[in-house]
């Protein structure tokens, strides 16, 4: 098992784990008793930025609707409607080999779907969690675990991925936010 991880924590991923190039990024949830009438559908998403946390090119954003970046490093493997069943509902695989130099840092986020439309936030979404495996080996590095800190939050910058001299880094970041993926975008720098 890995190391698990605290919010604010930062662990390096290559220079720790050597021959570490193919990673895959698992995210997952559960819900809470509801009775909105809705399922909750989460969805993961990858912003691959600049030196100044900005997504220069709309396909350096990652999710449900384009799921690979023009160099190919990261995949989405497909969109989980319902999060059900256990280990990991959606998961992203990064190749660092084939990161561009101008892509700084990969944030992984989890928003909620229709969150307003349905009256749904991260205050109804327990056991969240982020891992990292060596796709080669399948051993997990590490974990982070969300914690139940959200209430009015319908997006979340789970963690980011980062370049420190030459070497790749994992940021426990969990960032809230209200407004949704449009929030994240703007966020981004990704016009809306």
């Amino acid at each position: 098992m890995g190391i698990n991880l605290s919010k604010g924590q930062r662990i390096d991923l290559t220079k720790t784990n050597p021959g570490l190039t193919k990673a895959i990024v698992g995210l997952g949830w559960d819900t809470n008793r509801y009775h909105g009438g809705f399922d909750f559908d989460l969805d993961a998403s990858a912003f691959l930025t600049d030196a100044n946390n900005q997504v220069v090119n709309d396909l350096d954003f990652v999710f449900y609707n384009n799921l690979k970046d023009p160099s190919g490093a990261v995949e989405h493997t497909g969109d989980n409607r319902t999060g059900e069943g256990d280990g990991d509902d959606e998961q992203i695989k990064i190749d660092f080999s084939k990161v561009p130099s101008h892509i700084h840092r990969i944030a992984i986020t989890v928003t909620i779907h229709d969150a307003e439309a349905r009256n749904q936030n991260f205050g109804q979404v327990s056991n969240a969690f982020v891992r990292v495996v060596d796709e080669e080996t399948g051993r997990e590095i590490l974990r982070f675990d969300l914690g139940e800190d959200f209430s009015v939050e319908t997006a979340v910058v789970i963690c980011e991925l980062y370049r420190h001299n030459g070497d790749w880094k994992f940021n426990a970041v969990g960032s809230g936010f209200a407004g949704g993926l449009a929030a994240l975008c703007r966020n981004f720098g990704l016009q809306v």
